[in-house]
């Protein structure tokens, strides 16, 4: 059966193009959007909109998304950073921009299908199934940094485990819109699906409980460069948590408006890295932790911050 996604516009996002505003909003890529566009199965009142049609504050828009086709995962010379590797698994540091698995809109094109090009299925957890050989979490499209692949059934259940019981810590770095008043916090709201925008998260009542610990590491004017603990991990957890408080992730196209939406000259991307794991390996005898730097382009950013600011650096 089809998925069926119902979004209403909200004022900050009044003006964009219809196929831009959706993508984002329902975290598909624009050409399949656009696809879907062409196919009529996004309307406004019952009637079919075209991609470059300006949204309006307050419309609610319908799209409809076929079920998925069949997989057919094939390998892709796609390069991968592997930062870590033992029999159990990789660790490797996923590039902003490559999603992790297939799903609507990205058939190709995945880090399921680069590890594919790196061993045969058989060389990777199936207990995810066939879709997501060795996949056990996974980050945003947009988020880069560190992630962790099985490299077969037993690894896989017991990084699993490890996840469940919150035993893996997990550790990102953010800039976030204007100055964090405390030096060192801890969000504990329960997040859910948006019930105005079901396309999107947010902190409600009924939602699954969520912790996000932080730290200051670096204030940069109207920014602030925070180091977070990801305690619990439900979809965009750090995204909706630092929203909720007033301070969203520079750059998101989701849960910022305005100013933080943009983010500070030179911005192109979300300003979320996962740079740290750590976790005991299968055998219990070792303790293993992984880093990340942040990637050149989020670097640049923070050095023309420092350069047109005074910076000041928490350690």
């Amino acid at each position: 059966m089809p998925e069926r996604l119902s979004i209403e516009v909200p004022t900050s996002s009044a003006g964009e193009r219809a196929d831009r505003f959706v993508a984002d909003a329902a975290g598909l890529s624009r050409s399949y959007v656009q696809r879907l566009i062409g196919d009529g199965r996004l309307t406004s009142s019952g009637r079919p909109l075209r991609a470059s049609a300006i949204v309006e504050a307050g419309a609610r828009l319908d799209l409809e998304v076929p079920e998925p086709a069949p997989v057919h995962d094939l390998p892709e010379d796609i390069p991968l950073r592997v930062v870590y590797e033992d029999a159990d698994l990789l660790i490797v540091d996923k590039p902003s921009g490559l999603v992790t698995h297939p799903a609507p809109g990205h058939r190709s094109g995945t880090l399921v299908n680069a590890l594919l090009a790196r061993e045969a299925p058989e060389g990777w957890g199936s207990v995810a199934g066939r879709q997501r050989p060795g996949i056990v979490h996974r980050l945003d499209r947009d988020t880069s940094g560190l992630l962790m692949v099985a490299r077969h059934d037993a690894a896989q259940a017991y990084l699993q485990a490890l996840l469940k019981a919150r035993r893996v810590k997990k550790r990102y770095l953010a800039l976030v819109a204007g100055q964090v008043s405390a030096q060192v916090g801890r969000i504990e709201a329960p997040i859910g699906r948006d019930p105005r925008h079901r396309t999107r998260m947010a902190v409600v009542a009924q939602g699954r409980a969520a912790t996000t610990g932080y730290r200051v590491r670096e204030r940069l004017g109207d920014w602030t460069l925070l180091e977070l603990d990801l305690i619990t991990g439900r979809t965009h957890q750090i995204r909706v948590h630092l929203a909720s408080i007033g301070h969203p992730v520079a750059g998101d196209p989701l849960y910022a408006t305005g100013t933080s939406r943009r983010g500070p000259h030179g911005l192109t991307r979300l300003f979320l890295h996962s740079w740290q794991l750590e976790l005991v390996s299968r055998d219990g005898e070792r303790l293993i932790r992984a880093e990340a730097s942040l990637p050149d382009e989020l670097g640049a950013v923070l050095g023309g911050l420092r350069s047109s600011s005074s910076g000041v650096a928490v350690r």
